[in-house]
C-alpha cells in the first residue's frame, strides 16, 4: 500500500483509502474532523469496540444495520436493552456479533446516561493533544503512532469509570476519527493547512 494515493478525482489521499468508493467519502468527509456530542462519541466509542481485531471498512460497511439495532446509538435507549435484545442482536448477521462487545455497548450507554449532558464530550476532548506543528505532520503511516500517551490516559480513565473496551489502541482510533489528532499525512489534501 503506498501512503498516499491520487483518487479517480485526482485528490491526494491516505493511502489507507484504496479504491473503496465508502472509504474515499469516510476519510474526506469524516476521518479526523471534529466529531462533538455525547451520542455522537458513544456511537464512536462503540464501533471502535466492535472494530477491534477487524478492519474498519467492514464496520463502516455494517454502520447502518447498527445504526438500526442499536437505536441509532442513543444512550438512553441502548441502555434500557435487556437480555431479549442481546440475543436478537446476537441472531443478527448484519452486524457483529460478538456477546461481549454488546454487553459493553449496552453497559457503556449506562456510564454515559449516568453522566451529565455534555460530560462525556468534555471528559474524551480533555485528552485531545495540541494541535501539532505543520512541520510534525506524519509523512508516512510510519510516523502514525498506534498508541500514545494521551490515548493511554484516557483508556484508562474510561476504564476506571467502567467502561469496556476502551483499550487504548481503540482510544487512539477514536482520537484520529473524532478529529482530537489530524493524522492526514503530508501531501494529503485533507491535512489541515
Amino acid at each position: 500500500m503506498n501512503d498516499l494515493r491520487i483518487g479517480p478525482d485526482g485528490l491526494s489521499r491516505c493511502g489507507w483509502v484504496g479504491d473503496d468508493a465508502e472509504y474515499r467519502r469516510y476519510h474526506d468527509e469524516e476521518w479526523g474532523r471534529p466529531l462533538h456530542g455525547d451520542g455522537a462519541l458513544f456511537e464512536k466509542m462503540s464501533l471502535e469496540g466492535f472494530q477491534a481485531g477487524l478492519s474498519w471498512i467492514t464496520i463502516l460497511r455494517k454502520r447502518p444495520r447498527f445504526r438500526e439495532v442499536f437505536a441509532g446509538f442513543d444512550p438512553a435507549a441502548v441502555a434500557a436493552f435487556d437480555e431479549a435484545d442481546v440475543e436478537r442482536l446476537m441472531a443478527d448477521a448484519g452486524i457483529i456479533r460478538n456477546r461481549a462487545k454488546i454487553l459493553a455497548t449496552i453497559g457503556n450507554a449506562r456510564l454515559v446516561l449516568a453522566m451529565a449532558p455534555g460530560e462525556l464530550d468534555a471528559l474524551m476532548w480533555s485528552f485531545a493533544p495540541e494541535p501539532r506543528a505543520e512541520a510534525d505532520r506524519p509523512r508516512a503511516f510510519a510516523d502514525v503512532p498506534a498508541v500514545t500517551a494521551a490515548s493511554d490516559a484516557l483508556s484508562k480513565t474510561l476504564r476506571k469509570a467502567g467502561f469496556r473496551f476502551v483499550g487504548s489502541t481503540t482510544m487512539y482510533a477514536l482520537m484520529q476519527s473524532a478529529g482530537m489528532v489530524d493524522d492526514h499525512l503530508v501531501g494529503c489534501h485533507r491535512a489541515r493547512a
